[in-house]
């Protein structure tokens, strides 16, 4: 049996996030193979996205997905730590799903942070204004007001922010939670930088007569 030293459990415990009896008895489980007991942890759910968090994500790759013909198209940047990792299966699925996922829920932004202040704060006048207009609010405090809107911000960030989204493939998780579990599997911290998403037309001026052919067209 390998000798199992503090120092060993305080390593492994600093990597998973996981307490110091889980490290100890993984590690005893393994023999005193860190890399093993690490494994044995994610599988058991108890080493920590988390810690993970403050590791430089600088490896990855740009992946694409085009739908419809040519007609929506995407690039996203996705980080992870290694080219490794990088070159994996697992990854380089999740880079096609993300893809995948902002050509179909069309999201604004990557994250809560990259909303301009100004934007959220146009988001949140003009939920406001629709909470006082509602005849069923008409006396009801200000305190009561403010959480109205909160829940009209969230729901905002649900629609736009791409990590609050409910992931295409699965609904009952979100953006975030699928990268959540890819990071467990992986052991490595991922990131979603940047994406581009581009639709054929968009904010160009249509020909009456050619959207009219397109709308019979759909209607048969």
């Amino acid at each position: 049996m390998a000798d199992i030293t503090a120092a060993a459990v305080k390593q492994l415990r600093e990597k998973t996030g996981a307490g110091m009896m889980e490290c100890k008895n993984a590690l005893t489980e393994a023999e005193g193979n860190e890399e093993k007991a690490i494994e044995i942890l994610r599988k058991r759910g108890l080493a920590s996205a988390k810690k993970r968090e403050g590791r430089i994500a600088a490896e990855g790759i740009v992946g694409q997905y085009i739908h419809m013909g040519g007609k929506v198209g995407v690039l996203v940047e996705v980080n992870c730590e290694t080219d490794f990792v990088a070159r994996g299966e697992e990854f380089q699925q999740l880079v096609k799903d993300i893809a995948m996922h902002i050509a179909a829920a069309e999201p604004r932004y990557v994250s809560r942070e990259n909303v301009p202040a100004d934007a959220l704060e146009k988001e949140r006048e003009i939920a406001r204004a629709q909470a006082k207009n509602d005849p069923k609010n008409a006396n009801k405090p200000d305190m009561v007001i403010d959480k109205i809107v909160e829940g009209r911000l969230n729901k905002f960030y649900e629609e736009s922010v791409l990590m609050d989204q409910p992931f295409v493939k699965a609904p009952e998780k979100t953006v975030a939670e699928l990268v959540t579990e890819k990071v467990a599997k992986t052991g490595e911290r991922i990131t979603i930088r940047r994406f581009t998403r581009y639709k054929m037309g968009e904010g160009l001026e249509r020909r009456g007569d050619d959207f009219s052919n397109e709308v019979a067209s759909l209607v048969g």
